[in-house]
C-alpha cells in the first residue's frame, strides 16, 4: 500500500511539474511551491498545536497552492507584433506573436 501511494504521488508530482513548458515558469512553479510548503508546514503545526499531522497536511496543501500562485504568477506574456487605433484614438493590439 505504501509503495502504491509513494509512485501515485511521485507521478503526480512528474505530472504537475509536464505542464510548466518554460523554464521560467518552471522556476517559478518550483519556488512557489517550496514556499508554500514551508508555509504550509508552519501554519498546519501552528494550528494542530504541534502535531506532525497538521504539519504534512499543511505543507501538501502549501505546497500545491503555492506552486499554482508561481505558475500564474510567471506565465508567459504575449508580445505585440503590430499596434494600431480604434475610432476614438485607443491604442489596441493588431497582431500578437507568442
Amino acid at each position: 500500500m505504501k509503495k502504491t501511494f509513494t509512485l501515485a504521488l511521485a507521478m503526480a508530482g512528474a505530472l504537475s511539474m509536464s505542464g510548466c513548458y518554460t523554464p521560467y515558469q518552471q522556476t517559478g512553479t518550483l519556488a512557489g511551491g517550496a514556499i508554500g510548503a514551508g508555509g504550509g508546514a508552519l501554519i498546519g503545526s501552528a494550528i494542530t498545536g504541534g502535531s506532525a499531522g497538521g504539519a504534512i497536511a499543511g505543507g501538501l496543501l502549501g505546497a500545491g497552492t503555492g506552486a499554482l500562485i508561481g505558475n500564474a504568477a510567471t506565465a508567459p506574456r504575449h508580445h505585440c507584433a503590430r499596434w494600431g487605433w480604434d475610432q476614438w484614438g485607443n491604442r489596441f493590439c493588431r497582431v500578437r506573436y507568442y
